[in-house]
């Protein structure tokens, strides 16, 4: 351990609360980025099962991907391994139903998380999505990420695949992500009057080395666990000291959020945020675009890519402490979906991941600089604002403006990903 981990290791351990997971050690933790290297590893993990598998995806798609995932659980089925998949049933929603059947029967214990949607209601309980994306294998590896079961290549059309992350995890905190994926799995069961409950025989411990890295399993969900991951994301901000480096699909922060950031900024923190910058839903793409001048004002950098759809949701604080998963930063995200990221405590880590953000920006970003942004057409002005407040006004009347006055008056919400 360096000097300056060795230095530091406590004031990172303790960045997150007590209603927070705590950093465990002993973990190995690897960056995947995006489909390319995603599927290849989790195929593998499949190959590899004897026991069970758990799969939870917002969206799974019938495509390529999709069935050649369906295949690999197939044959753990076959080996005998159990295998728990759970949709979710917004993300989901044009899975034909002969997929499911297929997969059902193949063995495979197959649910949808809430499969009563209506895009005719703003209600909160319509609106409470899963949005998480993992996988559990035995109990020897995890994968947490913001990638779903879709071919990121054939989506984006003639364009590069999706920019996004995940990780791969080995070591004790397997374990944990596991109960909390095997939590959600029984509820939803529950919900289906136990059709699919979890057999009770578990796999035996791990035999995986793990690694010397610390990290934390991180839910966002309706119960215990409502801002985890936004206290993490805040802790961290308060405590940074030299550089916050975001990547985000959707970035639509509230007001103590903005604050962190413009403050950290203003006590000489370099803040850069690569943000998405294709059009892919016009209101949200205009609504965070809305909080662009306020960020340079205060000394931060934006950055947008421009090579592909960016679906990234990670970060990295002061080449120490990242965060991979799920969650956006916007309402939807942080006080409604069920999310799940990782975060580690990892000085080789961060820099893989900082390297691989940096090299986006320089090749791939387009930097917004405050003075073009100061005379950006009026219309373009207009629309940006018009968005912000549709979106506003679509949060209020899904009673979700009232829910939390803490969370900032100004926060919206917008499809995901």
């Amino acid at each position: 351990m360096s000097h300056w981990k060795r230095r530091h290791h406590g004031l990172y351990q303790a960045i997150l609360p007590a209603n927070v997971s705590r950093f465990i050690p002993g973990n190995q933790v690897t960056l995947l980025q995006n489909g390319e290297a995603y599927f290849p590893a989790i195929e593998a993990a499949f190959d590899r099962a004897r026991h069970e598998i758990y799969l939870q995806t917002y969206i799974y798609e019938n495509d390529a991907t999709g069935q050649r995932i369906a295949d690999a659980l197939k044959r753990a089925v076959l080996r005998g391994a159990n295998v728990y998949v759970l949709i979710d049933g917004y993300g989901s929603k044009d899975l034909p139903r002969s997929m499911l059947d297929n997969l059902r029967a193949d063995g495979v214990k197959a649910l949808i998380y809430r499969p009563k949607i209506s895009p005719w209601t703003f209600r909160r309980k319509r609106l409470r999505r899963m949005h998480r994306k993992i996988v559990v294998v035995d109990r020897e590896i995890a994968f947490v990420g913001g990638i779903n079961i879709i071919n990121d290549s054939e989506a984006t059309g003639d364009m590069p695949p999706r920019y996004d992350y995940a990780v791969a995890v080995e070591g004790p905190l397997v374990d944990v992500i596991r109960l909390s994926t095997r939590r959600l799995w029984s509820m939803t069961a529950w919900s289906y009057f136990r059709k699919g409950t979890v057999l009770d025989s578990a796999p035996p411990a791990s035999t995986s080395a793990g690694g010397r890295m610390s990290a934390a399993f991180l839910v966002r969900d309706n119960i215990r666990h409502r801002r985890d991951i936004e206290a993490a994301y805040m802790r961290a901000i308060e405590q940074a000291k030299s550089e916050i480096i975001f990547a985000h699909a959707y970035f639509l922060p509230g007001l103590d959020f903005r604050h962190a950031l413009t403050n950290a900024a203003g006590r000489g923190v370099r803040v850069v945020l690569l943000l998405q910058g294709r059009m892919e839903y016009l209101l949200q793409h205009y609504a965070s675009r809305a909080l662009y001048g306020s960020f340079l004002d205060a000394g931060i950098e934006i950055y947008e890519y421009r090579k592909s759809f960016l679906h990234a949701k990670v970060a990295v604080i002061d080449g120490h402490w990242a965060t991979v998963g799920s969650s956006n930063i916007d309402p939807f995200s942080l006080l409604l979906s069920r999310e799940a990221n990782v975060a580690v405590d990892d000085e080789e880590f961060c820099a893989t991941l900082t390297h691989s953000l940096k090299r986006a920006m320089e090749t791939d970003g387009l930097r917004i600089l405050r003075d073009n942004w100061k005379h950006q057409p009026a219309w373009l002005r207009f629309m940006s604002w018009l968005s912000y407040g549709l979106l506003r006004s679509m949060m209020a009347i899904s009673g979700y403006a009232r829910e939390d006055s803490r969370a900032g008056n100004d926060r919206t919400s917008a499809p995901e990903e």
